[in-house]
């Protein structure tokens, strides 16, 4: 039986990570909680899409009798 002693570092070598692991670059809260501009919005070119379904709605309701 393994002794209470030895338990600790055993589960402290199984949970540690490979020694090739990427972590992620540590960074100051301040930086973090920096409110930043988004990337360019997707939404004029959704709104091109949303007038032409529209307008080919529009044409498919007119030709309906």
């Amino acid at each position: 039986m393994l002794r209470p002693a030895l338990l600790l570092p055993l589960a402290l070598a199984a949970c540690s990570a490979a020694s090739g692991a990427d972590f992620p670059k540590l960074m100051p809260t301040d930086t973090l909680l920096v409110e930043e501009p988004l990337s360019p919005s997707p939404a004029p070119g959704l709104e091109a899409r949303a007038d032409a379904l529209r307008a080919r709605a529009a044409a498919l309701r007119s030709a309906t009798p």
